[in-house]
């Protein structure tokens, strides 16, 4: 399931290499944020992490929405058809193939015994030490990389919208 929401993940970001309309890539950053949450989600038991960064990318687009719509306020969206059948194609090919290399994945590696052994070992771990999953070697570097995402995000929009040279519209 993580590999094809991380597979989903890497074809949204081709996406939004090809699309040219802001409000385009800020749908394709929603739903890859949507994506990204719910692996973290799957990946660590305790939930509240991945709610948080769902919440903090959601004001950061917020943001970026109504700079945006100041900016480009009345260009029209078009959306290509042969575009869009090029990436639902793309998209049913990647998870079919995901699909079927994952069972036979579970058909070759299948140990009921040391399955059975994984899952009293999870059942039997206290969840506080779930928190150590966040700062530790698999997951360090995604904290990390949003931290330094927010905080440029954060000086560019103070950047940007500084009173005297504000491309934002002025209210009368």
């Amino acid at each position: 399931m993580i590999n094809s929401m991380n597979i989903m993940n890497i074809m949204f970001s081709m996406n939004f290499i090809i699309s040219k309309h802001p409000l385009s890539m800020g749908l394709t950053l929603i739903i890859q944020t949507i994506l990204t949450c719910l692996t973290i989600s799957l990946s660590i038991s305790s939930s509240w992490f991945s709610y948080i960064m769902f919440l903090v990318m959601i004001g950061g687009m917020l943001v970026l929405f109504i700079y945006m719509t100041s900016m480009a306020s009345n260009e029209m969206f078009y959306m290509s058809i042969n575009k869009s059948y090029l990436f639902i194609m793309l998209t049913i090919l990647t998870l079919m193939s995901t699909m079927v290399i994952m069972n036979m994945t579970n058909l070759l590696f299948h140990n009921l015994e040391l399955t059975s052994i994984m899952e009293f070992y999870y059942k039997t771990q206290d969840s506080t030490p779930m928190i150590l999953k966040l700062y530790n070697y698999p997951t360090m570097n995604l904290t990390i990389f949003l931290m330094n995402y927010l905080l440029l995000t954060l000086i560019v929009v103070v950047k940007i919208t500084k009173n005297f040279s504000s491309s934002l519209r002025q209210m009368k």
